[in-house]
């Protein structure tokens, strides 16, 4: 089964075949972002400037940022290292707990907010005005019925979505979720190695920057000159996460794949952006240096097949002279595609995927 097929027209007309279906992307969908005024969101933004497939439409922030525009709801707070873009800066930021309101203006919803269980609940069980908008967003992971797809790993993943819409009672719309931050900077490339010689241990060491805290230095004093050796929900969010990606589907949910059994320590580091991991492997048949080496230069997903816009030349990437940029879109200058290891636009230096 094709799970993803994609042509180019000329005059930017896309052509994406989702399961037989063909989706028209000569038209921008119109999107959303909830939590616009915090560091994610704001990386949200910056991805979003000039996207072929999606017009910023919506910005959602709290109660303390409505009505206000968006230049004066962040403030000082701007935390990226390209300028805030013009469009957005005069667009009124909406209530975010006006969850209709919201949906009812636009096509996606990314959410870049850490909610309360009952606020999410929201979400996950929209209203039929809601279920008529396509809302990729934040939710538990850990949800057998909620979808979380890194592209290269597991694109099949989205074949939940029917028994997802029968679950919540809707006809459209989907709630999709993206993994931990700090995973996606090394299960990308275990990925392609689990293939051809078995994965089954792996003792996992992060080093995370405190962009994934949504701090800067100015605002995480505590940082400077040290390394805090514990991120708490991390840990487990490392070892279990992949498990997931790894998974496979049964009925109406996602069954955890059993191996391999991971062993992971998150450590809290003084650096900006992005994050790094050193990962310890057992192997069921050991490769050599040069088999990895191949490995990762075959490996390919669907964002490579597809020439999707702001995709990597390669799923896995070892060596900074390989960096290709995509000629199929050019984000906000000074940008890159985005670093898989987490949301800082940043080339990355081993893996890439999804922006965090």
């Amino acid at each position: 089964m094709s799970v993803f097929k994609s042509l180019c027209k000329p005059e930017s007309t896309w052509l994406v075949f989702l399961k037989g279906k063909v989706l028209e992307m000569e038209k921008q969908y119109k999107v959303g972002i909830v939590g616009a005024t915090g560091m994610v969101g704001q990386r949200f933004i910056t991805l979003l400037e000039n996207h072929p497939w999606f017009k910023l439409t919506v910005l959602a922030a709290s109660g303390r940022s409505a009505g206000k525009t968006y230049e004066e709801a962040v403030g000082s707070r701007w935390a990226m290292t390209t300028p805030m873009p013009e469009n957005v800066k005069g667009m009124m930021v909406q209530d975010a707990s006006k969850v209709e309101e919201v949906a009812a203006q636009v096509d996606f919803i990314f959410c870049a907010v850490n909610m309360p269980k009952d606020e999410i609940k929201l979400w996950k069980r929209p209203t039929p005005r809601q279920s008529a908008r396509w809302c990729p967003t934040t939710a538990p992971t850990a949800s057998p019925g909620c979808t979380m797809v890194v592209p290269e790993i597991n694109a099949d993943h989205i074949e939940i979505i029917p028994a997802q819409r029968k679950r919540l009672g809707t006809k459209r719309g989907f709630i999709a979720v993206k993994s931990n931050c700090s995973l996606q900077s090394y299960v990308p490339a275990l990925h392609p190695l689990m293939k051809e010689f078995g994965v089954n241990k792996a003792l996992v060491c992060t080093y995370q920057a405190i962009s994934g805290a949504g701090k800067t230095f100015d605002r995480m004093p505590e940082i400077v000159d040290n390394v805090i050796p514990y991120i708490g929900g991390e840990e487990e969010k490392s070892e279990r996460e992949p498990l997931k990606l790894w998974g496979h589907i049964e009925g109406d949910h996602i069954v955890n794949a059993e191996k391999p059994t991971i062993t992971a320590q998150c450590f809290r580091v003084p650096v900006s952006d992005g994050h790094t991991a050193a990962v310890f492997v057992s192997f069921d048949k050991k490769p050599t240096k040069e088999q990895m080496l191949e490995a990762w230069a075959n490996f390919r997903g669907p964002a490579q097949e597809l020439n999707l816009p702001a995709h990597p030349s390669s799923s896995c990437i070892t060596s900074p002279s390989r960096i290709v940029r995509s000629p199929s879109w050019t984000a906000t200058p000074k940008t890159a595609w985005p670093c898989a290891s987490a949301a800082c636009g940043r080339t990355p230096c081993l893996t890439t995927s999804l922006p965090a």
